[in-house]
């Protein structure tokens, strides 16, 4: 292991500045790293942050770009443009040793550098790396199953839709069309029902350029295990989503689980067996990895004990906020609760806790974190849509445009919010794209075999990463 270099660039005779280390460039590192950048004056400290990947997602659109409504670059904010004034290390934090205030940091250049892991020193800790998906020990799951948190992962999927389609319009063999022509949805919260029902909507408008297929030839299956679909937007709600749903000939099956998705066949609780080559899933998330390799308090569910200042619990310098802070909601009538892990409040607790961090810095009293939960918002396809906004429900297409305004509203940056605005009026004005790029997956197929490897086969890998955008 080395060292990174811990020269601060301070100037003979000034003050230390103060290291700020934001672990995550997700809702809750961006935004905060944003507010530290913009509060902060010259000199005051210095900001560094970690990430996987040099972009923020916004991750309420990953549905619209999966039906390609959206471009996958305006789905993403490069994190280099909006946090000029940061210094953006694209690597994965390892372990973390508050005690000694230092971060185990791999980065791309670890590999070849062959000199172990970096090691960062800090002086206050923002801990933001969000959750993962939670995959449960289902057999098959992990050789077929395929996730919906990234914008890759995104991408991925639209092209493989649109290429079981292409495979069942040219095979002879019924099984293998039946297969492909069968969806399999795991999970009823906002990711899986966003998602199947525009997939779902792209493919059935897909279906009128095959000659030989049609939509109901297609069958989409929505698993859950509770009794009920987007809890977020009540019961009432959810039972309208369902009947929705079934209206357009999606199988819906609650309180109904995954037994198997072994030799691509699809085994429910119930009994059901669904010969697929399709299994998404998006039966939740949990904690980041990362935050089990640190020495900070956490929750029997894995995440960070914090105050409602935002703080790590009884412990000076952490602080923490999102998918990987247990938060206390002072807002809710039943004492001990947590503020839901959901962007709505991610934003709003990145903006407190870049307050707080500079007031604390400048020996200045915090303030609680209090936000009362507005309601939420789902698309379901184009034109289609439910709500539960400050007690009204919604639904249809007036549900539908609220998510769109809402949503647009809060895509970071002016740039994104006119590129996406953009591309929704020319959607309403010429048709949908139905093309499949599934070989950016594999862009050196070709060269190798021209280069004369003869015909190679190239396994299903992970979605590709979405051209660069340097433009923010």
């Amino acid at each position: 292991m080395v060292k990174a270099a811990n020269s601060r660039g301070d100037a003979p005779g000034t003050p230390p500045r103060t290291r700020i280390l934001v672990i995550g460039g997700g809702y809750v590192g961006m935004y905060t790293a944003l507010g530290l950048q913009r509060k902060l004056r010259s000199g005051e400290a210095e900001i560094t942050v970690v990430t996987p990947e040099p972009y923020m997602t916004y991750q309420p659109f990953l549905p619209e770009a999966a039906a390609g409504a959206i471009s996958p670059r305006h789905v993403v904010i490069p994190l280099r443009r909006v946090l000029d004034r940061c210094r953006i290390v694209i690597g994965q934090a390892q372990r973390i040793d508050h005690a000694k205030r230092t971060a185990t940091i791999t980065t791309l250049a670890t590999p070849d550098e062959g000199t172990g892991d970096h090691e960062i020193e800090y002086d206050e800790l923002v801990l933001a790396p969000g959750s993962v998906s939670r995959p449960l020990p289902v057999p098959g799951l992990a050789d077929y199953g395929i996730g919906f948190k990234t914008v890759e992962e995104a991408i991925g999927l639209r092209n493989h839709v649109i290429e079981q389609m292409d495979i069942a319009s040219s095979t002879r063999d019924p099984a293998i069309r039946d297969a492909a022509l069968t969806f399999v949805f795991v999970g009823g919260g906002f990711a899986g029902v966003e998602a199947l029902g525009e997939l779902e909507d792209m493919a059935r408008y897909a279906a009128r350029y095959y000659h030989n297929i049609k939509a109901e030839d297609m069958k989409w299956v929505l698993v859950e295990a509770s009794d009920r679909i987007l809890p977020e937007v009540g019961p009432e709600m959810g039972t309208y989503t369902v009947r929705e749903l079934r209206r357009r000939n999606i199988d819906v099956r609650l309180e109904t689980r995954l037994e198997s998705c072994e030799n691509r066949v699809a085994v429910l609780s119930d009994g059901s067996r669904f010969p697929t080559r399709t299994v998404v899933w998006t039966a939740g998330v949990k904690p980041h990895p990362v935050l089990a390799a640190t020495d900070l308090p956490r929750n029997e569910r894995g995440r960070l004990r914090c105050t409602s200042f935002l703080t790590v619990e009884g412990v000076e310098h952490a602080w923490a906020a999102g998918d990987a802070a247990a938060v206390p909601d002072i807002t809710a009538a039943e004492p001990g609760s947590e503020c839901a892990p959901n962007a709505q409040h991610a934003v709003r607790q990145a903006k407190q806790l870049a307050d707080n961090i500079v007031a604390a810095l400048r020996d200045e009293a915090l303030t609680e974190y209090a936000h009362k939960y507005a309601g939420s918002v789902a698309s379901l396809g184009l034109h289609k849509g439910v709500a539960h906004v400050y007690g009204r429900k919604i639904k249809g297409y007036p549900a539908w445009f609220m998510h769109r305004t809402y949503h647009l509203s809060r895509v970071p940056t002016f740039n994104r919010k006119m590129r996406v605005l953009a591309e929704w009026t020319l959607a309403g004005l010429f048709t949908r794209e139905i093309v499949s790029l599934g070989s950016l997956e594999h862009p050196r197929a070709e060269f190798e075999l021209a280069a004369g490897g003869g015909h190679r086969h190239h396994p299903p890998g992970p979605a590709p990463t979405p051209p660069g955008d340097d433009k923010g």
